[in-house]
């Protein structure tokens, strides 16, 4: 793995957190415990934060960056996301804030100021538009994307079922000795 200081920020690892050797994080990146960031995730802080929390897994040739401050946006927009999220393969995510127990599927994309509460399943390629806020409870799809329906039941529980088979599998490639 790459991991670069930037502005006085470095990277920071929770407690068995797994990183690719491809991966490059940059600047003030915050990772929580028992996370995973795998092949080819660029991880982008250097104008403004991004926290991953725990149990999180970021899935291959994923881009997280972030949305500086400007004159345009005085405050800019950290990357904020929660605990127990599973970010699916070929992902975007740019300056948003996404809550606990969310899946964001396959080569979808969620622009900046974009709210994702707790318990939502982002269907594939979604497009999340600038400054959206998508309800916890549902699941999503749609470029740009739309609320289809409540989760069920088996959804909800998929979550937890999600982010311990990325815990059990990133433990297996912290154990690796080959």
């Amino acid at each position: 793995m790459v991991m670069k200081s930037f502005r006085g920020h470095s990277p920071r690892l929770g407690n068995r957190v797994w990183v690719d050797d491809s991966a490059v994080i940059m600047g003030n990146v915050e990772i929580g415990d028992d996370s995973s960031v795998w092949p080819l995730v660029s991880i982008r802080g250097d104008m403004h934060q991004i926290r991953i929390g725990a149990r999180t897994s970021i899935q291959d040739n994923s881009c997280l960056h972030i949305t500086h401050a400007s004159e345009f946006n005085p405050e800019g927009h950290p990357l904020i996301i929660g605990d127990d999220v599973t970010v699916g393969h070929l992902v975007m995510l740019h300056g948003c804030t996404i809550g606990n127990q969310v899946l964001v599927g396959m080569s979808s994309t969620i622009l900046d100021g974009a709210i994702i509460e707790d318990q939502v399943v982002i269907g594939a390629g979604s497009l999340v538009p600038p400054g959206k806020k998508l309800e916890s409870g549902y699941l999503y799809f749609g470029s740009p994307v739309k609320q289809i329906r409540p989760l069920t039941v088996d959804e909800l529980n998929y979550f937890q079922y999600a982010c311990q088979n990325y815990v059990k599998l990133k433990n297996e490639y912290l154990n690796n000795n080959d």
